[in-house]
């Protein structure tokens, strides 16, 4: 039993109980029941000890299987805030439920079948998204798809335990050595099938926090006004006198495709405040970790600026000109000419940004699906070492085949724990631990 909806001011807070006694405690508090199924119908509620009216509301009730947990599930519907929730919860404990730890729900809807593990983390994922990407690769999770991915990879590590199976017990056959140059085949193809999985990685921390942009140049450069600019607000002290920003000012932009969190950073100089020197070496430690560095300068030194910031960074970097709208010394090429103030060139620049963020993520998509758990892609990564094993033993003999083998089990046991087929307890209190309670 949990309140499902955030605890707070609000319309209406919606309750659930699910388990087997799911509908007697129920019916033990509300005071009329909903004779059909999967219908909300209105109810007062009552304290089952005292019989004091507690609130007045609504109450449905899904018979198991057909419930998110696979369980007989009553769903109560009482007034927001944090009174009227807060009583009819305690008289549901009366009634005879007790309070459900983060993630339960979704646990007992993956012991009764209704979900995979895999699904069950994307569900996760859907609630703590962030952003629209985050939220695109969550869905494609839930819908089942990453799943059936993995699950095809792990089709793929039997058959090649098939053909080592062939091999093994009929060597004398005639097709024996061919048998041994498909075995290598398909080792090759089915290792690279899962590396191409992993390689979704920095797209999936990108979707999920957003790609590091920086803004970089000497002081008074107008990365600063730059910085409001592209994200349509006055977040940056902007002044002409050099020196102004002395600390790193993020913000995350949930753009489409890819989010990115903007940084503002102390321009770049031998300063002799100490001040000022500890917010050029935040930025310095900023470019380091930096996707994308956005090299900003008015007059004559961009070139000079882009080649400084290659020796501290190996993210891309974009040349911008700032302040188009005032007249300054040639500036050299540039791969963008802006305005902060009259909006000039902001638009060719948001798109050559994503264009550059695009370039980071491998080419992957969250469309097609991203690792976004950490246990996946410990999993798949030591998939990939034990079939890397197996392929560099086969193709130079070092192994005898029984002993070789044993790297395509190891293969497959992995993916039988990324999937769930096997499953322990601290895998399952890893990744139901940042549930939210009443999910």
């Amino acid at each position: 039993m949990a309140q499902s909806t955030t605890a707070g001011r609000s319309a209406l807070a919606v309750l659930r109980v699910s388990g087997p006694d799911a509908c007697g405690v129920g019916q033990r508090v509300c005071e009329h029941w909903p004779h059909e199924p999967r219908r909300l119908g209105r109810s007062r509620f009552r304290d089952p000890t005292s019989g004091e009216i507690l609130d007045d509301g609504l109450v449905a009730w899904f018979p198991s299987p057909s419930s998110y947990t696979g369980e007989d599930v009553v769903e109560i519907h009482t007034h927001g805030g944090l009174s009227a929730p807060a009583a009819v919860l305690g008289a549901l404990i009366r009634a005879g439920a007790h309070a459900a730890v983060p993630g339960e729900f979704t646990q007992r809807a993956l012991w009764n079948g209704k979900v995979d593990l895999v699904r069950a983390e994307a569900i996760g994922d859907l609630i703590d998204a962030r952003t629209q990407a985050a939220r695109r690769a969550a869905i494609h999770g839930v819908s089942g798809a990453m799943t059936a991915r993995f699950a095809e990879l792990r089709d793929a590590l039997i058959g090649l335990e098939g053909l080592l199976a062939f091999d093994l017990d009929f060597p004398e056959e005639d097709a024996g050595q061919i048998a041994r140059a498909e075995i290598l085949a398909a080792a090759t193809t089915v290792e690279e099938r899962i590396l191409a999985v992993i390689r979704t990685a920095p797209a999936a921390t990108i979707a999920a926090h957003g790609a590091l942009v920086v803004l970089a140049g000497v002081p008074n450069s107008g990365k600063s006004s730059l910085f409001n600019a592209l994200i349509g607000q006055e977040r940056a002290i902007t002044s002409a006198v050099p020196g102004t920003t002395r600390d790193a000012i993020e913000v995350l932009v949930d753009a489409d495709p890819w989010p990115y969190r903007l940084v503002d950073t102390a321009g770049l100089r031998d300063a002799h405040d100490a001040i000022e020197r500890a917010g050029i070496e935040t930025a310095t430690r900023y470019l380091a970790g930096a996707d994308v560095v956005i090299a900003c300068d008015c007059a004559a030194g961009l070139a000079s600026v882009v080649s400084s910031l290659g020796t501290q960074t190996g993210a891309v970097i974009i040349s911008v000109r700032t302040k188009a709208d005032v007249p300054s010394p040639p500036s050299g090429s540039a791969d963008f000419v802006v305005s902060a103030r009259t909006g000039d060139g902001l638009a060719a620049l948001r798109e050559g940004l994503l264009r550059a963020i695009a370039s980071r993520t491998g080419g992957a998509s969250g469309d097609d699906g991203l690792i976004m758990r950490e246990r996946q892609r410990s999993a798949l990564e030591l998939a990939a070492r034990e079939v890397a094993a197996f392929r560099e033993a086969w193709a130079a003999g070092a192994l005898p085949a029984p002993v070789a083998a044993t790297h395509i089990r190891a293969a497959v046991l992995a993916l039988d724990e990324l999937i769930g087929t096997v499953t322990v307890d601290d895998v399952l209190a890893r990744v139901f631990a940042s549930f939210c309670v009443g999910k």
